[in-house]
């Protein structure tokens, strides 16, 4: 995807803290949303998936409060120049920026832009709580911060050998589609939905994730003039890669919809491909709660 040259002024980053180098930069990887990472960490790191997917989603919930810790005085271009992953990720973040603003702005709604920071120390806080970079990439709604571990891209490739950018670039923009539903209040209607139906809690948050991946696809859908051959086809193998019906069969289990927290691969499929007509209020249908 022929992606802008980020512009500092257009976006909000800093990191973790820590000192960490931020490793990665070259090559990439598939995947979108927290399912993802619960694969990569069964895959890599011999971690349950499905309970790493459940502590990340606890984090989206925007439980558990904490304190968060930030660097100051950041120099954001800096932090965006420091590798190839980074500066694709800032670019991205400054597209979202602009393409998400110009969608509020026609429906005469305010805006606010999330924050990016690049997990540059092991462990770290949120205002989630804890974060870790075996979590991958996620957002929390607490502090409207979107958390990226770029060595993360690294794993995907190894695993799944695919070094196509587009689906990175779905990574970046499936959290960024959790910002949306948080700053509109679909998030906080979902919760409060799940709490008064708790046995319908999976189903719910199914609801969220395949929003996400509608808003993802709006943002490809609005900036098609970017979009090169073989990007949408990328798209569509990780949607479909990282189902849970997909994942469950690769971890060796029973496909059980009673555990899913995303949604089939087809599913994320037909989510991406809606969004990607470019119509941000067919994703909204997904999750009206009637």
């Amino acid at each position: 995807m022929r992606l802008n040259p980020f512009n500092t002024d257009n976006i909000q980053v800093g990191t973790t803290g820590g000192g960490r180098r931020m490793p990665g930069g070259r090559g990439g990887g598939i995947g979108c949303g927290t399912i993802v990472i619960a694969a990569i960490a069964y895959f890599v790191f011999g971690a349950d998936p499905f309970q790493t997917a459940a502590t990340i989603g606890g984090m989206q919930d925007g439980s558990a409060p904490q304190q968060q810790t930030a660097g100051s005085n950041e120099n954001e271009q800096a932090i965006c120049d420091f590798n190839a992953y980074a500066a694709e990720t800032c670019s991205a973040l400054d597209s979202l920026n602009q393409t998400w603003a110009q969608v509020f702005a026609e429906q005469g709604v305010q805006f606010q832009q999330p924050t990016l920071k690049f997990a540059t120390s092991q462990r770290f806080n949120t205002a989630c709580g804890p974060g870790s970079v075996n979590m991958g990439p996620f957002y929390c709604p607490g502090d409207q911060t979107i958390y990226i571990d770029v060595g993360f891209y690294d794993q995907l490739a190894q695993m799944a050998g695919d070094r196509g950018d587009f689906a990175r670039l779905y990574v970046v923009a499936h959290e960024y589609g959790h910002h949306i539903q948080t700053i509109t209040g679909i998030a906080q209607q979902i919760r409060s939905a799940q709490q008064q139906n708790p046995r319908a809690s999976n189903q719910l948050q199914v609801l969220m994730e395949l929003q996400a991946d509608c808003y993802a696809g709006v943002w490809a859908g609005k900036n098609r003039n970017l979009i090169e051959a073989g990007d949408v086809e990328e798209g569509m193998r990780a949607a479909s890669s990282i189902g849970d019906d997909t994942l469950q069969r690769r971890a060796g289990q029973r496909v059980n919809p009673e555990g899913f927290t995303h949604g089939t691969s087809d599913q994320r499929m037909q989510a991406l491909r809606l969004g990607m007509q470019g119509n941000d209020r067919q994703c909204d249908e997904i999750t009206a709660l009637r």
